[in-house]
């Protein structure tokens, strides 16, 4: 299965710089607080909710987020399971690769925690991960699923965050579950039609480049939470999406692209360096207004029009495909039919009449030889 390899991916660590809050914030701030004092058992309608976090500054801080994610994920905070113990999971078949995962997350926690806190907390992402997994068993876990449970366990807590990763991985995360990636790396096509239509020339310069989606692959496997280098720009993402439908991060990769078109159209149009250039998110993203416009695309182009458009795209590249390689069947039979030509060519040039007698001479004399030879094995009795 296709994941994200962090041995191949040498990933800064997560920033979890603290910055003064903004006027837009501490208004916003205090907006949702009187929100959550207003309404019975703190519950925000969730019309209303959907739109805060939808909009500028998301909920804020990770307060708000505790009390706020679960209800956008529609979880009941008042009947959580019981945790079980990490012994009680270490039988499960991807016991080992999880914890490898985990191990290797160390720049996903907050730097200066004590280790005695950081041990406990990589227990607690590994016992998450499996319960998920060990419930839901025609789920299959892929590398970069600890990078969506890391976010969720940091702001929510092992409970309630294993109460979001379950619900978000029979729904939005439910396609990366399967047994192989196909279903995804087709979903990842979904981003090609949205620039086609508002970007031809961005379109063709990427299809040209021979991409691919595969940058795109960890951004829609971990809500970018394995890509980005701020822990700030990673909770405000993980607001919209939880309040957006499932196969939002696809209008968002394509408001990326677009909100970068002048950048990427002028690196030279090959694989590697397109590749290199897209896969490597510039810290300074402007995400307030690329979430804006991903919503505006969300609104303008329906799945019906884009998956019409992808089956018209993989249509045309297998087609291509046909046609390449009727041309290099003909090419390496005219090379066939020229090597051929060539040799009997030679042979006719070297079969002249004085070489014709001379092969038919010493034909002569060996057949000569041959028979008397025979003769004289057969007169000394050797047969």
């Amino acid at each position: 299965m296709s994941d994200v390899d962090e041995n191949k991916i040498d990933l800064p660590p997560l920033s979890f710089e603290i910055c003064p809050e903004s006027d837009g914030e501490r208004k916003k701030r205090i907006e949702i607080e009187k929100l959550i004092v207003d309404n019975p058992d703190g519950r925000i309608p969730l019309n209303a909710l959907q739109e805060l976090a939808l909009s500028d500054f998301g909920l804020v801080n990770d307060d708000l987020r505790r009390v706020l994610w679960p209800q956008l994920a529609g979880v009941d905070v008042t009947n959580l399971e019981r945790v079980p113990t990490l012994d009680e999971l270490q039988s499960h078949p991807e016991f080992h690769q999880v914890l490898l995962d985990v191990n290797r997350s160390l720049k996903r926690f907050p730097p200066g925690i004590p280790y005695e806190q950081r041990i406990a907390l990589q227990d607690q992402l590994t016992v998450l991960i499996l319960r998920v997994i060990k419930k839901y068993p025609n789920l299959r876990y892929y590398q970069g699923y600890h990078d969506v449970a890391v976010t969720f366990l940091l702001v929510a807590g092992e409970e309630v965050a294993f109460a979001i990763m379950e619900q978000l991985s029979t729904t939005h995360f439910s396609e990366c579950m399967q047994e192989t990636m196909e279903a995804t790396q087709r979903r990842l096509m979904f981003i090609w039609p949205i620039v086609l239509f508002e970007q031809p020339e961005l379109f063709h310069f990427l299809q040209r480049s021979s991409v691919g989606t595969l940058f795109a692959l960890p951004w829609y496997l971990t809500w970018f939470g394995h890509s980005l280098n701020s822990y700030k720009a990673v909770v405000r993402l993980y607001d919209y999406f939880l309040a957006s439908p499932m196969y939002t991060p696809i209008f968002v990769t394509a408001a990326i692209l677009l909100h970068r078109s002048n950048v990427i159209l002028q690196e030279d149009c090959d694989m590697a360096s397109v590749h290199c250039l897209l896969s490597k998110l510039p810290d300074d993203l402007p995400f307030e207004d690329i979430l804006v416009n991903s919503s505006k695309l969300y609104d303008k182009y329906s799945l019906t029009v884009i998956e019409k458009k992808v089956e018209e795209l993989i249509q045309k590249e297998k087609e291509q495909r046909k046609l390449e390689e009727e041309r290099r069947i003909n090419y390496r039979r005219s090379c066939s039919s020229k090597s051929n030509y060539n040799v009997s060519k030679w042979f006719l040039s070297v079969l002249t009449p004085k070489s014709v007698m001379m092969t038919t001479a010493v034909s002569i004399v060996v057949g000569i030889c041959a028979y008397y030879y025979k003769n004289q094995y057969l007169a000394a009795g050797i047969s």
